[in-house]
């Protein structure tokens, strides 16, 4: 195994140690994240997108003013009402064209899913850069007002440690991270997972009680 294939291996394990009995569910604002992975959090129009495997490697993007306009005028295009269910919709595409603006201007051509070839490449990121950058994304949208149903919640992960060495199954049973919004009125939590797809592709939004894992033919669908 290459030295950076041991960091981020190490690296999940870390960050994975309270996991072993299934799922690290935390609630409240992201900022204990970004301590935990020593990213910055957002700061204005500026965000430390997380790639190489691990936040290995951090580098700043900043949204122009012309960025937010294309972002709320996909988001506006997209909405068919002006409802929870719909803002989730519009929350996919404008994650989907994001993710596809860092990627042109920083290098990032993330491939669907986790290769652990992948450690130390610039051009890929795991689930914690998946989930900590589309926080920071999200933390962007409702700071310019586009979020009306949801609040930006503290990334959170599955995955049974234990499972994962007994059955000899790392992918399957291996921690996964993923960003959180949190529904208003209900107080419903969904996962917004771009981990699933490759960079640039609609991510799953799906409540965090059916998010990950059964097994890799289960995992939710893309957002449309």
């Amino acid at each position: 195994m290459r030295q950076s294939q041991l960091r981020v291996l190490l690296s999940l394990v870390v960050a994975a140690v309270s996991l072993v009995g299934c799922t690290h569910d935390r609630s409240g604002p992201p900022a204990m994240h970004f301590a935990e992975f020593n990213v910055a959090p957002p700061k204005g129009d500026a965000v430390e997108v997380c790639h190489a495997y691990t936040c290995q490697m951090k580098t700043t993007f900043y949204f122009h003013a012309k960025d937010i306009r294309d972002i709320a005028a996909v988001m506006k295009k997209t909405k068919k009402a002006d409802t929870p269910y719909e803002e989730r919709r519009a929350i996919a595409y404008a994650i989907a064209l994001i993710e596809k603006k860092v990627g042109t201007r920083l290098g990032i051509n993330d491939r669907a899913g986790m290769e652990f070839s992948g450690s130390g490449d610039p051009t890929q990121e795991d689930c914690v850069d998946e989930a900590t950058n589309t926080t920071s994304y999200l933390l962007v949208l409702q700071s310019h007002g586009l979020l009306k149903y949801h609040t930006v919640q503290i990334p959170f992960s599955k995955g049974d440690l234990l499972k994962a060495t007994l059955q000899g199954d790392p992918v399957k049973y291996w921690p996964h991270w993923t960003a959180v919004i949190e529904e208003k009125k209900t107080g419903q939590r969904y996962a917004v997972d771009s981990w699933i797809y490759a960079n640039g592709e609609n991510p799953a939004v799906v409540k965090v009680e059916d998010w990950y894992i059964k097994d890799l033919a289960s995992l939710p669908k893309s957002t449309h």
